[in-house]
């Protein structure tokens, strides 16, 4: 325990870092419980705009980007409708409502169609991108979630994350072909344009299940011995990595393609959930459910991190545009109404 004195002396200090602090026009910020004992760096992103979404302040989930189209699909889950934000004319330009409890969405600019699962009913909505009308559904499992889609066969496969099981859809029919048992609780799922395969947190068994979309049979499990409920997914393909993040001990993991093996880990922000890559300027973010978002640059031999901080309430889904670098973050709730956060990068870093 500490002395009185030793303790008055703390204070005093404290005292004094706040007024130089105040003094050089520096903000100080409490962060969560997760990143407490961390040194959070600056966060080198700065805030844009906070665009207004419409419906309720329910949860938001999944996005994805249609950059020939400049058409940022949103997943709002607690109003059961996919909203199409137009990143050019910053404004949102059509709503798809009936998808009940949407978790996952997926733009294939080839098909001219967005995907997305429609938790409540178990199903895949396909949605017409030109006029932005549902035009099939297809069974998904019993909980379905993430979607990867694979351009060769024009498949899509889909995580069933209490079934354990993915599901494969054949695009042309939009009908489900095949499900893959995984053994254990579905997480997210991305293809790999490296290999060609699919691969798929296994999230109780601490695996990446590796999927030959010719055989649409697991080739591979690659054990994950430091994961806890590893459910994000990204993968950068021209440096053969794998990112990984476990929402039950806070941990980003870096996996090497070729050797399988993870080579690094890090602490990251509280119930970390959806990553994005720039693979123009290597840069990954992680965006995590208590609002902190960790960023790192990635080379060919190794990750480090370049800053850390509060983005804002619930910001655990981040998308970005990879010829902006510009990174959207939809909030479910600010000031009783949902927005989409938009960030740049901050022009006085060396990108």
């Amino acid at each position: 325990m500490r002395s009185q004195a030793g303790a008055t002396r703390h204070v005093w200090l404290y005292l004094i870092l706040v007024v130089l602090s105040v003094a050089a026009g520096i903000s100080l910020h409490v962060i969560s419980s997760a990143s407490a004992g961390q040194q959070a760096d600056r966060l080198p992103l700065e805030h844009v705009a906070d665009i207004a979404l419409p419906g309720r302040a329910t949860r938001l989930d999944y996005m994805s980007y249609d950059a020939s189209r400049h058409l940022l699909f949103i997943a709002h889950l607690g109003d059961s409708e996919v909203i199409a934000f137009d990143t050019l004319k910053s404004r949102v330009v059509s709503r798809v409502s009936g998808i009940a409890s949407v978790h996952g969405v997926l733009a294939v600019p080839e098909l001219g169609r967005v995907y997305a699962s429609a938790t409540g009913t178990n199903e895949i909505v396909a949605i017409d991108e030109a006029s932005m009308q549902e035009v099939a559904r297809a069974p998904a499992g019993v909980y379905p979630d993430g979607i990867a889609f694979e351009p060769a066969s024009r498949k899509l496969y889909v995580s069933d994350e209490t079934g354990g099981t993915l599901t494969v859809i054949d695009t042309h029919t939009n009908r489900r072909t095949v499900t893959i048992q995984l053994g254990g609780e579905a997480g997210n799922t991305q293809y790999d344009p490296a290999s060609h395969h699919i691969f798929v947190n296994v999230q109780t068994r601490r695996q990446l299940d590796e999927i030959d979309p010719s055989t649409d049979t697991i080739v591979s499990r690659i054990d994950l011995p430091e994961a806890r409920g590893n459910h994000g997914l990204a993968i950068a393909p021209q440096l053969n990595r794998a990112f990984i993040a476990c929402e039950d001990n806070n941990r980003l993991l870096v996996l090497d393609m070729l050797t399988r093996r993870v080579t690094q880990s890090f602490d990251v922000g509280g119930e970390p959930d959806v990553l994005a890559y720039d693979p123009g300027l290597r840069v990954l973010y992680v965006a995590g459910e208590k609002g902190i978002v960790s960023m790192f640059r990635v080379s060919e031999s190794a990750a480090s991190r370049i800053g850390e901080g509060f983005v804002g309430p619930n910001a655990h889904v981040v998308g970005v545009d990879a010829a902006t670098h510009r990174t959207y973050f939809p909030l479910k709730n600010v000031d009783g109404r949902p927005v989409l956060r938009i960030m740049a990068l901050s022009p006085t870093e060396a990108w």
